[in-house]
């Protein structure tokens, strides 16, 4: 009896490549042809097609979906945990295959590229890859197109020799468990000399490195945040700014990593963006070559949001593993795949390509992780085997824990949280983004979707399509083996149910737009949705809309009241539920079993980070409607909309000062930290200045204690490797002589262009008019909020592609960190002035008005122009299409590169010339 369905033919499936106007189409024979993109989608519905990126294609050809031969998903599946650039070039360079040059190339690159990973199949056989058969086979029951080719190349052939329905999807069968240890002992405070550092670092260069003196003076004064402290709160702080080229992520691993060898404690790592956290993971290769020690002695750590949930997924087995595998055995075999492989079950990063993530949908995505606070802990029957446990443990015994801003903050203000402690020594890189990263950790929200969400934590999801997991059956659920049967905390538990009624259940957004509400919530929104339409500016944009709280209408201060008491109403129960738990804790410390014990701190946890915290926050905000302005915050009501469509709604607040709570949760409680950018400080001509502007920025002046200040410049001449033109005679309100203008720039360029939009607006209505032209002259342009890609796949697929051209926001140019040729331009559509929102308001007038301004927009051009050039044979060209660029802002860029202010076409010649030697030598 053969398998269902039949074994592929001989022949192979036609390829597709889809660009912005038109498709190249190889026939079976291996005949090419061009076809416009409705002729191309017309055959592509009628027969499946080898094609990269299935969901990329579709859009383009303006289809809902096609069932077709994704080469990334055969690549996840032979290669699971591994990355590729989802372009044809990308995939051949992965594979080793020679580089398609042109599109009948990259058609026939997809064909080489598919018969070399099933070939990898069989090479490994059943034997070397024993979960692949059972996995592919209830792939291939559920649809999936690459089935019948994989289990060929497995060497199954009839029903009797298949596995059963669901075999392989049983991950968690195949992972080790971690196992308990005595608590660890407090590290040693032995600063790290110098001379020390200087060593380390030339052992991690290597003999055959250049020479960089820079880079040792950078590590030598970092060695000053390894320092003993003298005094409880005076942390030994050092800013120190590395030019670009420094080299400083080696520079501080040198000291960071002997400090931590010889006091026997961890150094946390701390960055801002998730592309700088691998790229400090693939550095350390240098520091553990073995995979084994480094695996000992380096973790990254995320929140919890980013790892999968084995629990989450085992649930999910079940659908998959019936008579008859359901659709969802696709992405979800794909996702076991890689949960064999992976290195710590990081499903938002690390080795989970992102592309993957839009393959199999982020709907599916976001079910298989903690997002909610929903963990079970102990009483979880795979918490032996969780990733987030393991990360966890073995962060307290690493020497260097990677992480990011956001996570240091919350387990700081938590009071060590998860982590059991807080670190005694951190280094900040990307420290210029510690301003904005408190600003997210230490705000407030009052909104719908967290009073929503709050709600369905407590009492579960109110539809019956979303209640089957037990973990979405609300707080009764995860307390049920420790309630005392009608006693004193059941009797509280019922009444945080009850009061939680107040809170918005489903459907709250379309009963606040037909004006209606249910319950001191929503009706609370309904006065915050008034007020906001009355009073906030640009109504008819369809963007999102904000006003300042004062002074507070009649309705919504009424509303306050009435939602204030129902809050207090869920306050209470909450803290007697937390004290009991706590007690229990303490009287029954001797009878406790430890998995008992760790589930009560888990839930006090939980009920503290889930509800007192946010809950006695909104409280607060609520008491301050009637009280005057306050000079510490900043609160204002808000609708946001995403394209003219309304998401949320509520009461904000933000600190006008965020890292004032930086300053007191995470440095003071540290012993030592180490700050670093590459534009750390402003270049406004007052040295001086700058340096108190850049402690400002980072929360130093809030510390009893002078920081350390530290400059090293970069060593590359940017008078020679680079050119700045401000363009003169485009109007920037224009969207065609803006097009116009980028378009003529990318070709000048020959690709390796990045445009920076200040709007999402502006940067889909260029990309509308200018995509086809740069296609039609063999530039492919891809574009944030356009592609559906997230930034790291964008940023790898423009690495991969020297010709390629990117247009994006801030997101993109905080992740750009692209060495060589393939960024060679940078365009600015406007000065990139900070929002005008009554946040930045606040901030202004406390923070001496348009000089912190022009402060911030200087830091964003250099952080911009930082990306031009990361290596000394680089070249680049950096327009701003803005002829309002006050020369004030000339400081943004480094002493030698005067801007010019030229017309359009001088720029484009101008650049046209300057890049043309720089290709010629990369050839």
């Amino acid at each position: 009896m053969s398998l269902e369905p039949t074994p592929p033919s001989a022949a192979p499936p036609p390829v597709l490549i889809a660009g912005v106007s038109a498709a190249v189409w190889l026939t079976p024979q291996g005949v090419l042809e061009s076809l416009s993109l409705s002729e191309a989608a017309r055959r592509a519905v009628a027969e499946p097609v080898l094609l990269v990126h299935a969901r990329a294609t579709a859009r383009r050809l303006n289809l809902d979906g096609l069932h077709a031969y994704d080469l990334l998903e055969l690549f996840a599946f032979t290669r699971p945990a591994v990355f590729c650039a989802p372009t044809p070039r990308g995939l051949a360079l992965a594979l080793g295959l020679p580089l398609p040059k042109d599109e009948e190339a990259q058609a026939l690159a997809l064909r080489q590229a598919a018969g070399l990973l099933l070939r990898e199949l069989q090479a490994r056989g059943p034997s070397g890859d024993p979960q692949a058969a059972g996995i592919a086979f209830t792939m291939t029951r559920a649809g999936w197109l690459w089935g019948p080719w994989v289990m060929r190349m497995l060497g199954i052939s009839s029903s009797a020799e298949a596995p059963r329905i669901g075999a392989g999807f049983r991950v968690w069968e195949k992972l080790g468990e971690w196992s308990e240890h005595a608590p660890e002992q407090p590290g040693g405070h032995f600063p790290v000399e110098p001379t020390a550092a200087r060593q380390r670092l030339a052992e991690l260069l290597g003999d055959e490195s250049e020479a960089r003196p820079q880079q040792a003076d950078y590590a030598s004064s970092a060695c000053a945040a390894f320092a003993p402290r003298e005094a409880e709160g005076e942390p030994r702080l050092v800013l120190a700014e590395a030019g670009t080229g420094v080299g400083k992520t080696l520079g501080y691993i040198a000291p960071a990593s002997l400090w931590a060898e010889r006091n026997e404690a961890p150094v946390w790592l701390s960055t801002y963006t998730r592309n700088l956290q691998q790229q400090i993971d693939g550095e350390l290769d240098r520091l553990f070559p073995q995979a084994s020690e480094k695996r000992r002695k380096v973790v990254i750590r995320k929140g919890r949001e980013n790892y999968l949930c084995l629990l989450n997924y085992a649930e999910r087995v079940p659908q998959v593993s019936g008579a008859q595998a359901g659709e969802a055995a696709i992405p979800l075999g794909l996702v076991a795949r890689w949960a064999l492989r992976t290195r710590d079950g990081d499903i938002a990063g690390g080795d989970f390509p992102g592309w993957l993530v839009e393959i199999i949908g982020r709907g599916r995505l976001a079910g298989l992780v903690d997002r909610r606070g929903e963990c079970i802990h102990s009483a979880c029957e795979f918490w032996r085997k969780c990733f987030i446990e393991k990360s966890i443990r073995r962060a307290r015994t690493a020497e260097l824990v990677v992480a990011n801003h956001a996570l240091v903050m919350v387990q700081a203000a938590l009071g060590g949280g998860e982590e059991g402690g807080i670190p005694a020594r951190y280094v900040f890189d990307e420290g210029h983004h510690l301003f904005d990263a408190a600003d997210n950790a230490f705000a407030a929200h009052l909104s719908g979707q967290e009073t929503a969400e709050l709600r369905r934590w407590l009492l579960g999801a109110d539809s019956r399509r979303g209640g089957g997991a037990s973990r979405m059956r609300g707080l009764r659920r995860r307390m049920e083996e420790m309630l005392d049967n009608g006693g004193p905390l059941e009797e509280s538990l019922d009444g945080l149910l009850r009061a939680a009624r107040c809170l918005p259940q489903e459907g709250w957004h379309g009963r606040l737009a037909e004006g209606a509400a249910d319950g001191a919530c929503e009706r609370f929104l309904l006065a915050v949705r008034s007020q906001v339409f009355a009073r906030a500016e640009k109504a008819g944009e369809g963007y999102s809309l904000e006003c300042e709280l004062h002074p507070v209408a009649e309705d919504l201060l009424t509303a306050a009241h009435e939602l204030l008491t129902d809050l207090q109403a869920i306050l209470d129960p909450a803290k007697r539920i937390a004290g009991r738990l706590q007690r229990r804790l303490d009287e029954e410390a001797e009878t406790l079993e430890a998995d008992q014990r760790r589930r009560i701190e888990g839930l006090v946890r939980s009920l503290e980070r889930r509800l007192l915290l946010p809950v006695e926050a909104w409280c607060a905000m609520l008491e301050a409607l009637e009280q005057p302005p306050s000079e510490t915050f900043v609160d204002w009501l808000a609708v946001d909309r995403i394209e003219g469509n309304e998401v949320d709604l509520g009461l904000h607040r933000h600190w006008i000062d965020p890292t004032l709570p930086l300053a007191r949760s995470v440095l003071s409680r540290a012993h030592g930290a180490l700050i670093t950018s590459a534009t750390l400080t402003d270049r406004s001509g007052e040295p001086e200045a700058d340096w108190h502007a850049a402690e400002m920025r980072v929360g130093a002046v809030h510390l009893p204690n002078p920081s350390v200040r530290a400059g090293v410049p970069s060593p590359f001449d940017y008078a020679s490797q680079t050119r700045v033109f401000i363009v003169t005679d485009v109007r920037k309100d224009d969207l065609d002589q803006v097009s116009a203008a980028l378009r003529e720039l990318f070709l000048a360029a020959g690709g390796g262009g990045l445009g920076l939009f200040t709007a999402i607006s502006r940067l889909r209505a260029v990309h509308r008019r200018i995509a086809a032209p740069l296609e039609q002259a063999g530039l492919s342009l891809l574009a944030q909020h356009v592609d559906g890609m997230d930034v790291s796949t964008l940023v790898e697929i423009f690495r991969a592609e020297p010709d390629s051209c990117l247009l994006g926001t801030d997101a993109v140019r905080d992740g750009v960190d692209v060495p060589g040729r393939a960024l060679r331009l940078i365009v600015f559509d406007r000065v990139p002035w900070p929002r005008p929102d009554l946040r930045h308001k606040a901030r202004r007038k406390q923070f001496d008005g348009r000089r912190y301004e022009d402060r911030l927009t200087r830091l964003k051009l250099r952080q911009a122009f930082g990306r031009l050039v990361r290596r000394a044979d680089d070249h680049g060209v950096f327009v701003l299409l803005d002829p309002m660029m006050p020369s004030r802002l000339f400081g943004a860029f480094p002493e030698g590169v005067t801007p010019q202010r030229v017309g359009l076409a001088e720029a484009i010649a101008e650049s046209r010339a300057f890049l043309a030697p720089d290709a010629k030598r990369q050839e």
